[in-house]
């Protein structure tokens, strides 16, 4: 395989793991970042959002050779905690008992992964450097240096978008190609990061191997733990309407709120008013667009072609899936225009899916987690799969722990379950007969 000088625009988690791809290939890669290096800046709080590693992250990760010296860094999740409005605690596991989703900070992670690209000799990261113009047909780029104000021109082989949900690669394909499709939709939910701290002696005061949840319908509050035994929360919420971020708009009332709809998490916050008037408000949005490519001279991956909402969990492990299935299609060619052409062609359809996926799922997490009839529901079907594990798989473990699976397959057996389990459900006295054989054949003979 010849090798290639390539741009990458971004140096995000996506950006970077891509970098230590392409290197481990012996390409030539220059990463251009619009932010500073934050390994030596201290991190702006507000807009982390902690992650949640997923099989589909570390089947990337271990490709590469670092899932070890990522999971220094990551904390296991082996289930929800549901905190009651009345402070009953309730645990759902995820899967069996050996499954866990991994916690970890976005920007730790983004820093490490900085680290490991640079480790390579054919690996370079330009920081300050805003894209200002990709000419898609050349490959050439430009950017200007937010310290020095200078533009500099870099001639490029490949150029990969990798620079998130506000790309400025992708915008170049709306300004200079014709008939690229392109759709933004924004929840009517916003998101506020809040923080509990550690306690004595870097404590968790709250449950550590666990992703809280406080369900409200409509909204909720979640917190997933930090290393250090803090927990990283996100209050995901309108932004109008009685209850909402424009409604609570002093120190009395965001704490008054949080007393009556979070009684339990409260005295766990005490930077509370602080965090909410200082942290700004972010949005939530879906990005669809096509095609991907332009020719063999630019590539958009990551969330720069399907950012999704982070519900499922899955917008970074799409992005990391992204580098590995790119990885493993040019293991087996050197034909540029078609590999990038055939990437989009084979992975659209799965960001399709997992963007409907996830925005489904922030329903069931704010509105459903805490309802009898889902939970006698989800437990029918974990028996079910229990008995029958070749038969069914629940659709969070198809997307969570099967790596193999395509996000369109698990759509739709998960689709194709729920059918199923609307029948169950209107079973008369179905509480009582939840384990019956008469659930298990009719599921049986559905399925």
């Amino acid at each position: 395989m010849s090798q290639k000088n390539i741009s990458i625009i971004g140096s995000g988690l996506v950006g970077s793991l891509l970098a230590i791809f392409l290197a481990k290939r012996g390409h030539k890669v220059n990463v251009f970042e619009r932010r500073g290096d934050m390994r030596k800046e201290k991190m702006v709080a507000g807009r982390s959002i902690n992650l949640a590693l997923s099989d589909r992250g570390w089947k990337a990760l271990e490709a590469v050779g670092i899932g070890d010296e990522i999971r220094k860094v990551a904390i296991p999740m082996k289930g929800r905690m549901i905190h009651s409005i009345t402070g009953e605690i309730t645990f759902q596991p995820y899967g069996k008992e050996n499954q866990a989703i991994w916690s970890v900070s976005r920007g730790g992670l983004n820093c490490e992964l900085m680290t490991l690209a640079e480790r390579y000799e054919n690996v370079k990261i330009f920081f300050n450097e805003r894209c200002d113009h990709v000419d898609v047909r050349t490959g050439k780029s430009t950017f200007v240096n937010a310290l020095t104000n200078e533009t500099s021109n870099h001639e490029s082989d490949h150029v990969f978008g990798s620079d998130g949900a506000f790309s400025a690669a992708r915008l170049q394909m709306q300004l200079q190609t014709d008939r690229f499709e392109y759709s933004q939709h924004y929840l009517e939910h916003g998101y506020k990061e809040l923080s509990i701290p550690a306690g004595e002696n870097g404590k968790f005061l709250i449950e550590k191997n666990a992703l809280h949840i406080w369900p409200r319908g409509g909204y909720m509050l979640i917190a997933l733990p930090n290393m250090e035994g803090s927990f990283t929360c996100t209050l995901f919420f309108p932004f109008e309407g009685a209850h909402s971020f424009a409604a609570l708009s002093d120190r009395k009332k965001v704490k008054d709120f949080f007393a009556k709809i979070f009684p339990d998490a409260l005295p766990l916050m005490p930077t509370l008013e602080e965090d909410f008037f200082h942290n700004p408000t972010g949005s939530l949005v879906t990005v669809r667009c096509s095609p991907w490519n332009y020719s063999d001279k630019l590539l958009l991956i990551g969330d720069a072609a399907h950012a999704i909402v982070p519900f499922y969990g899955q917008g970074m492990n799409c992005g990391f899936e992204d580098c590995r299935i790119f990885d493993e299609m040019l293991e087996k060619s050197d034909n540029w225009e078609k590999l990038f052409s055939d990437f989009g062609k084979i992975r659209k359809p799965d960001s399709d899916a997992i963007a409907d996926m996830a925005v489904e799922n922030f329903v069931e997490m704010r509105d459903l987690v805490g309802d009898k009839k889902f939970l006698l529901r989800k437990k029918i079907e974990a028996s079910f799969n229990q008995k029958h594990p070749e038969l069914w798989t629940p659709q969070y473990s198809l997307v969570t722990f099967s790596p193999d699976v395509h996000y369109s397959e698990a759509q739709r057996l998960g689709k194709h379950h729920n059918t199923i389990m609307n029948r169950v459900m209107e079973i008369p006295d179905i509480e009582e007969n939840w384990n019956s054989s008469e659930v298990e054949q009719l599921i049986l003979s559905m399925l």
